[in-house]
């Protein structure tokens, strides 16, 4: 017998690894666990991404019980609880889709040790993009670092049938014929349901017909929304590349720089603790906690960058245009450490995805690989005049702009410009020695 272990992937329908664990002979006994090596470092109770996950456990689990099979859910430490699998199953090994993160990596080489001590398999399978860590390589065999020649190099490899899905839906007779088992309740894992909805998928196709000219507005609900289905695979990225072929290449590329990303974490894995670039590892970032305060509820007296982080505070959501501004504002108006940012995200956003998160701040902070230059600063005055001329994004997450109870802006965005510049051109001095 094997086990099928679901992670991010949380589907029936096109899973690789569930595909190729029913592909062989043996019966397959699916689990999911909640892991406490991460469940634990998240402050919020009501974290909406937890109670995501917990539904769509449960609904998997509902529709397996229907065919007389069933999904194990546990929680814990994955190694105890794959432990205690091991000695109420006779498993002959696991399978699971492969996960590019460094907690993830340390937790499956900690589990895949185990299983070769015990003379099991742990077949690790390619699900979350189209090409994995080393599969895109610069022609002199290392990783890139820049964006434009990876997607180039992407595009050349790709073949249409690497987006054909995994029938594993096909296939749910191979599951191992099972007994009801309990599920925990959210809060027997600690959390309790989240008051924030989880977007439509199927929106994303009427979405992408208009993509190029109406992304950059925040106003209009003209962004897919797709990037939490990304994140815990209830949509499959092979269906995602396809809806981009059909609809929408400056969203390919979009696709393309999440896997641009993930390789740069894969390979680089020290980027998500400090600057990718070396000469910015030096910054005197000021790191005023009263100032990040003001940044983090949204009150710092620049319309745009308030609305958007009140737009995250309130759904888990912030307009990709909007993202950058709020992080140019963090970095170089306050000179505050992009890693603060980086954290706030990661605690809000229902989209998190770590390669993501830290490879986007990194790019707005100028530290990153292939970042925008440390002297590209946003204004954001001006980012309003481009895309919310009208102030209708603003207004709906700023209901007192234009009132006196707004507060006037908390910096001079020319001085902090400058002072940023100043910062940055130190650090750059200080690496040369």
């Amino acid at each position: 017998m094997l086990l099928f272990w679901f992670r991010r992937d949380l589907r029936l329908h096109d899973n690789a690894g569930l595909y190729h664990a029913l592909e062989t002979e043996k019966q397959v006994l699916p689990i999911f666990i909640f892991d406490t090596g991460i469940l634990d470092n998240l402050s919020n109770r009501h974290d909406a991404r937890v109670d995501f996950i917990y539904q769509s456990i449960k609904n998997m689990k509902e529709q397996l019980e229907k065919q007389g099979s069933t999904l194990l859910v546990r929680y814990g430490k994955p190694i105890e609880v794959i432990k205690e699998l091991l000695q109420e199953y006779e498993v002959d090994g696991i399978y699971t889709n492969r996960d590019y993160e460094p907690y993830a990596r340390e937790r499956d080489e900690e589990v895949e040790a185990l299983l070769i001590e015990n003379g099991q398999d742990f077949k690790l399978c390619k699900d979350s993009v189209i090409f994995e860590r080393s599969e895109i390589l610069s022609l002199s065999g290392t990783p890139y670092k820049v964006y434009t020649p990876y997607k180039n190099a992407w595009k050349k490899a790709f073949r249409e049938n690497m987006v054909a899905p995994f029938p594993s839906e096909q296939h749910l007779d191979k599951l191992l014929p099972h007994h009801k088992s309990p599920l925990p309740t959210l809060q027997q894992v600690g959390f309790k349901p989240a008051d924030i909805p989880t977007p439509d998928p199927n929106m994303a196709e009427k979405v992408l017909r208009r993509y190029e000219e109406t992304r950059n507005v925040p106003a209009l609900d003209a962004t897919t929304r797709l990037s939490p289905h990304l994140r815990f695979g209830t949509v499959s990225t092979r269906e995602a590349v396809r809806l981009a072929l059909q609809h929408s290449d400056t969203w390919l590329q979009e696709l393309i720089w999440r896997e641009f990303f993930m390789q740069l974490l894969f390979h680089f894995p020290a980027s998500s603790q400090e600057s990718f670039a070396p000469k910015f590892r030096h910054i005197a970032w000021r790191n005023n906690e009263e100032e990040f305060k003001r940044w983090c509820e949204g009150k710092t007296g620049y319309p745009l960058v308030d609305a958007g982080m009140r737009e995250l505070n309130s759904s888990g959501f912030m307009h990709n245009r909007v993202r950058m501004v709020v992080a140019s504002f963090l970095v170089k108006d306050l000179l505050i450490d992009w890693r603060w940012g980086e954290a706030y995200f990661a605690e809000k956003l229902l989209d998190y995805e770590q390669a993501s998160n830290v490879g986007n701040w990194q790019w707005a902070a100028g530290t990153g690989a292939d970042a925008q230059p440390y002297f590209r600063i946003f204004n954001p005055d001006n980012q309003v005049k481009k895309f919310d001329k009208a102030h209708t994004y603003i207004r709906r997450w700023v209901t007192e702009f234009g009132t006196p109870a707004y507060p006037e802006p908390m910096v001079d965005h020319n001085m902090a410009r400058d002072r940023a510049i100043a910062a940055y051109k130190k650090a750059i001095a200080l690496a040369a020695g």
